[in-house]
């Protein structure tokens, strides 16, 4: 297998703004194609599980459940949900929905989770990147993430198209519910496909700024990655780019847990990224870039462009160019992890996920 450079980086989250353009309103026709409104009025309760990326979309995208669609919802890895959750599930007076996510349709884990899902009664989706798939033949409805193929990648686009299926389902299911009604789901869309051009000036504006972090930063042995409610899931995916095309070690952290605990770890001078967007646990992000910086910890933060509040404590600032409703912030917040963990990569001399290195046999 040749090496994967770098740059492929690049290429991936340059074409964000497109993909979202033209895929929002043709991920919902496969929403609705698969499941119906009977299917989804039955639902009290939502899991959604995977592996590595897809697990990080489940975390990113829980709130929108909770807070569009008004039911709760538990994003579990597959480990966790096939041996923990699936047999536990609360059923109460419906069903349980189960979304397992596998951008190629091949996970182990969540194909098994799948399985183990249905003997306990729950409905379940498969959201998957690639049709034909064991995915398909899995779930007992499939959604479709499909997108034109880029070559080899460390998951930029299928992680996006994993958050809008995942966004898309939550809205028929509010709508099924009765929580919202068919002219806000269509607003929500046109919402979701109009980020493209907050994500055309996200990527003009961030990518001096996070390429000149990388060169400031190429020296240190670690990093965190922080943020909380959607932005966890958010600092979880960029601090998994950053492990897989650098292989520096990176944590992904929620705010108050890093205050408990990861403060205390050496190096004094550990580079910490701050995902910060408007938002319930905003608040927190500012008080916690004052005590980062107080530490002596490099930092850097991810905000709406003019958020001075958490700006003015950073040594790199990373705007994001306009307005996002909280719960679709995950789709923009990590495009500056993509051009850190591309350009920390080629300052060292590697290539994505040790593919420079000789395996054994």
């Amino acid at each position: 297998m040749d090496p994967m450079k770098p740059d492929v980086m690049v290429r991936q989250v340059s074409d964000l703004p497109v993909m979202t353009r033209e895929q929002t309103n043709r991920f919902d026709e496969h929403v609705r194609s698969a499941l119906s409104a009977d299917d989804l009025k039955s639902v009290v309760r939502v899991f959604v599980t995977g592996d590595g990326d897809s697990y990080h979309a489940a975390r990113a995208q829980e709130m929108v459940f909770e807070s569009i669609a008004g039911v709760p919802c538990h994003p579990m890895s597959a480990q966790r949900f096939l041996d923990y959750g699936a047999e536990w599930m609360t059923l109460e007076q419906g069903r349980a929905l189960v979304i397992a996510i596998s951008a190629s349709g091949r996970t182990e884990r969540g194909l098994q989770s799948l399985a183990r899902a249905q003997v306990f009664g729950a409905l379940t989706v498969a959201l998957t990147g690639t049709p034909g798939s064991p995915f398909t033949e899995a779930g007992e409805r499939v959604v479709l993430a499909d997108l034109p193929d880029f070559g080899r990648s460390p998951g930029i686009r299928t992680y996006n198209a994993s958050l809008m299926g995942l966004t898309s389902i939550a809205l028929r299911l509010g709508e099924a519910h009765g929580n919202i009604d068919a002219a806000f789901v269509e607003a929500m869309h046109a919402e979701m496909a109009g980020l493209s051009d907050v994500m055309t000036a996200t990527l003009q504006a961030v990518e001096a700024p996070a390429r000149a972090a990388a060169d400031a930063w190429q020296d240190a042995p670690m990093e965190a990655w922080l943020g909380s409610g959607p932005s966890y899931g958010t600092a979880l995916f960029s601090a998994a780019k950053v492990v897989e095309a650098a292989g520096i070690f990176a944590i992904g952290q929620d705010l108050e847990e890093w205050a408990h605990v990861e403060r205390f770890a050496y190096p004094d001078d550990m580079p910490v990224v701050i995902i910060a967007p408007p938002g319930r646990s905003h608040w927190r992000a500012v008080k916690l870039a004052e005590q980062v910086k107080k530490l002596g910890r490099r930092l850097a933060v991810v905000v709406q462009d003019g958020d001075d509040e958490v700006a003015t404590h950073a040594d790199f600032v990373f705007p994001v160019m306009g307005e996002v409703r909280e719960e679709l912030t995950p789709l923009v917040y990590h495009i500056p992890s993509n051009f850190f963990a591309s350009r920390i990569t080629e300052n060292l001399g590697r290539m994505l996920f040790q593919s420079d290195r000789p395996r054994a046999a």
